[in-house]
Formats: structure tokens, C-alpha cells, sequence
């Protein structure tokens, strides 16, 4: 990684005061090998799972991870779709972990954990937290307030033998863990300037797994734990943004090409396009307000209430999922009106269940666009954010509608096929989500105090601006790197 200044760190410390703010930088990586190809079906039952997870509803500087692997639905077989590398303890060690915006704890496997998978299938060597092995490492009495916000996704066990806080995680799919909380160190590296890294670190409090369940302790599987981006207090975005280390917001960009790949930061992606939509507020997922979805720019007859918020109904925005669900009574209207605009051009078939399209030609020509209109934002689908290629039949390309019905009074929810090539902006401080059509293969500007300062996601660069320290950073696989950032008053 390079980095380079329009003007020097002297310089800027000469003309202006400064505090510091840090930036965290980690790479994110698919979770599982791109060799295979799955049928509708089994997204919907590994979809399923997850949902069964994040509709359980029982409980500064700025982190960028580099996005690796293929958005192709038809290429996913596991449960969760990409893992970070986060490094743990005194002296250091590296752990991977699964990236869940469905919930909110960082937890990993414990030394102690017997009955834990041993090894993965996913090319990757299984590491385990030892305690008394680090020598930063607390374990959480059950007196510390950290214990005591732990209501919001976790059971807190407090255990009068021993005074030690400890966590109970049972999710819907009948996977579980159990575990203690420990403090602990989160490592990474300071970047200061170009050919100037120091190593830093910060504090946080995270689960040590003892026991699993269910799937979590299938080696096909098997990663070292979960990272939650959740909103909850023990998110690791919410200790950070709460002692000033990062923002309280996070954004991404998923590539859809082939290859797949993009960023996931922690800070706020800047970007003119982008437009925003208020949070639906006391929720424990990303819940908006989609109030219509118009084809071909006609409003389908759809009642607003049946997106609405309440009990296990809403709409969800969820990257850990692989589709995109509607439910019923949107479901059918919005199948009905893409069918009736294609027809004549298409051989519509029912391949599985599914509806899909006998296409001799680019589907762009022929389908659509699809608007998502949300309270004071519309999100805009080309063909390909809402079909699926599912390979070819009697020489003509098939594709399928990639939206999934989902019963009467349920949770839409949109996932990759939707959130592909956009900018995506989780505004937890101002309780806000918003996006972008966006080139994800590009660097990003990233803004790290409110728009004050900007950070560029990808390879280290600076503008001419003293006021805006601006660095270019692509997702190319940086790894652990903090870079302090310079607030100007």
C-alpha cells in the first residue's frame, strides 16, 4: 500500500490543531470456494436459515475491508457469504470471522471448546482464542455495564461462582452458541504517512465461544467465529463510535461481475449520487419504509401497509442474504406486470416453480427498470437486480425472477441481487440508510467527521486541500491497517 501527501504531516501540523481521529482498515473475504452451482431452492432453504437468524428478534476513523469473490447466487452453497480477518489479544492473533449484518456480537472459538469444529473446508486454518494466553485479556464481571447491555440480541448469563458475564446465543435455524465475554485487544496498523506505520490498538469486548450447535459446527462451514454489524451496544461499530475510535456508520460496495469483490467500511462513503431513507426507528435490523414499487414507471396496486413494520412484518435490508423476498400481496402484482412488459418479446416458462424467461437476446433490451420507492429515496433495478441467469434451454439464455414469495404478513427483504453495484450507507447516528449506483470496482471517497474530513477507500492518496485529507484506497486486499487522520479545528 502507498501513501502519499500534497503536503506534509509537518507542514499540516504547523498551520493547523489537531486531534486525532483513527481509521481501521481489514479485508474481507468469501467465506466458501466458487466451484459449484446451486439450484433455486437451495438459496431459498440457505436464505431460510439466515432469516431464522435475524428475525429471531431475541436480543472517528474509518475500516475498510476488501470485498473478494463472485456475486452469483447460483455459486453459493454455505450459510454466510464472506469472512474478515480481525486480529485478537497480547500478542496478537489472527482470527477469522464471518460477516453478519443480522446481529450484533464479535464472538470466537474458545481454547475450551471441546466439542467446536477442529478444521474447515473453506481453505482456511481454525484458530482459537486463548485467554490466558494474551496478556491484555479480562474476563467481563458481571458487574461491568458492558455485561448489563447485552440485552438487545444476547441471553447474559451471570454466574454468582464465579461473577463471570457470559452470553447464550439460540437462533431460529437451531444452531447455538454459549460462551463468556472477554476484553480484550482488536489489533491493526496506524498509517501516519507514506513509508510511516506504527502498530496500534483498541479495546473492545467480545464473546469466547465454549459451545456450538447445529450448523456452526459443520466443517464445510467452519470459520472462527461471527462479526456482527448490527446496531446493538456490543457491536464492535458501536464500542468504537462510543469512545470516538471510528463513526457511528458503515458502508459497502458489492461488485456484480463474475469476480465479485468490493469494500466494506466503517465511515460513510460520499458520493453526489447518493440518496437517503430514514431507518424505521427501535428496530434491531435495517427496517425502512418502502412505500410502492413501480414497473416500467407504473405503480403496481400494491396497499403500502403490507410493507409496514410490525411484529415479524416490514422491510429489511439484509447483505447476508442471497436473493431478494417480497411478500405475496407485492409478490404476484410485480411477477404479473414484468411478465405482461415481456412477452411479446420472450417465452415465458415455469422452470422449478420459478417464473422465468426464454431470452434470445440482452436482457437489458427487453425487461424493465424497477423502482423501490422509499420514504424520501427510490432505488432504480436494472434487468439484472432482480433476474437471475439460470444457465440455457433449447439454445436461448433462461432467466428467473429473482424475487422469492414469501407468505401473507411476512418480512420483505433485500438482499445481494438488490444490493449489488451500489454504494450502501448505514448512517446508525443519524438513523438513516442510503445508496448509489456505483462502479464498485472504483475507489471511493469516505468521510471520517461528518463531512469534514474524507478518506478514498483503496490505494493511498491525498488532495491538494489542507482542510480535506483525502486518501484513495481501492479493495484490493489491504490488511489491518489505522491510519490517524487529522481533525481540523
Amino acid at each position: 500500500m502507498r501513501a502519499s501527501f500534497v503536503v506534509t504531516l509537518v507542514s499540516v501540523l504547523a498551520a493547523v490543531s489537531v486531534s486525532v481521529v483513527y481509521s481501521l482498515l481489514l479485508p474481507l473475504e468469501r467465506s466458501f470456494p466458487l466451484t459449484h452451482r446451486v439450484e433455486l431452492d437451495q438459496l431459498r432453504a440457505r436464505d431460510r436459515a439466515r432469516h431464522a437468524r435475524i428475525l429471531q428478534g431475541s436480543v472517528g476513523g474509518v475500516v475498510d475491508f476488501s470485498v473478494q469473490g463472485s456475486s452469483d447466487p447460483y455459486l453459493v452453497g454455505y450459510e454466510w457469504l464472506y469472512f474478515t480477518k480481525v486480529k485478537l489479544g497480547s500478542p496478537p492473533k489472527e482470527f477469522n470471522v464471518q460477516i453478519d449484518t443480522g446481529s450484533d456480537i464479535l464472538w470466537v472459538t474458545c481454547s475450551s471448546c471441546s466439542d467446536c469444529p477442529q478444521s474447515s473446508a473453506l481453505g482456511i486454518q481454525l484458530n482459537f482464542f486463548d485467554a490466558a494466553s494474551s496478556s491484555t485479556a479480562t474476563l467481563v464481571p458481571c458487574s461491568d455495564p458492558m455485561c448489563t447491555s447485552a440485552l438487545q440480541s444476547t441471553a447474559t448469563i451471570c454466574s454468582s461462582q464465579n461473577n463471570q458475564c457470559s452470553y447464550s446465543f439460540q437462533y431460529g435455524d437451531g444452531s447455538g452458541t454459549s460462551g463468556s465475554y472477554v476484553s480484550d485487544a482488536l489489533y491493526f496498523d496506524m498509517v501516519l504517512g507514506q513509508s510511516l506505520v506504527a502498530n496500534s490498538s483498541a479495546t473492545i469486548v467480545f464473546g469466547c465461544s465454549t459451545y456450538q450447535s447445529g450448523d456452526l459446527t459443520k466443517t464445510d462451514k467452519a470459520v472462527d467465529g461471527i462479526f456482527g454489524f448490527g446496531q446493538g451496544d456490543l457491536s464492535v461499530i458501536s464500542q468504537l463510535s462510543s469512545r470516538g475510535v471510528t463513526p457511528k456508520v458503515f458502508s459497502h460496495c458489492l461488485k456484480g461481475d463474475g469476480n465479485g469483490g468490493g469494500i466494506l467500511v466503517l465511515g460513510e462513503i460520499l458520493e453526489p449520487g447518493i440518496a437517503y431513507s430514514p431507518l424505521v426507528p427501535s428496530q434491531p435490523h435495517y427496517n425502512l419504509y418502502l412505500q410502492s414499487i413501480a414497473v416500467n414507471g407504473k405503480l403496481l396496486p400494491i396497499d403500502p401497509s403490507v410493507f409496514a413494520t410490525s411484529n415479524n412484518r416490514g422491510t429489511i435490508v439484509d447483505s447476508g442474504t442471497t436473493l431478494a423476498y417480497l411478500v405475496a400481496e407485492a409478490y404476484d402484482p410485480f411477477v404479473s406486470s414484468i411478465t405482461a412488459n415481456v412477452q411479446q418479446f420472450v417465452t415465458p416458462t415455469i422452470s422449478k416453480g420459478n417464473q422465468c424467461y426464454l431470452v434470445s437476446t440482452s436482457v437489458s433490451d427487453i425487461f424493465p427498470q424497477v423502482s423501490l420507492n422509499f420514504a424520501g429515496a427510490s432505488m432504480v433495478l436494472k434487468p439484472e437486480e432482480y433476474l437471475v441467469h439460470l444457465g440455457f434451454s433449447d439454445g436461448a439464455a433462461m432467466w428467473c425472477i429473482g424475487f422469492q414469495r414469501v407468505q401473507e404478513g411476512g418480512v420483505t427483504i433485500l438482499g445481494d441481487l438488490v444490493l449489488k453495484d451500489k454504494i450502501f450507507v448505514y448512517d446508525l447516528a443519524r438513523q438513516r440508510v442510503g445508496w448509489a449506483n456505483y462502479d464498485c470496482s472504483l475507489a471511493v471517497n469516505v468521510s471520517i467527521t461528518s463531512g469534514k474530513e474524507f478518506l478514498n477507500a483503496g490505494q493511498l492518496s491525498v488532495s491538494s486541500s489542507t482542510r480535506d485529507m483525502l486518501f484513495e484506497l481501492l479493495p484490493t486486499g489491504i490488511i489491518g491497517v489505522l491510519i490517524y487522520t487529522l481533525v481540523l479545528k
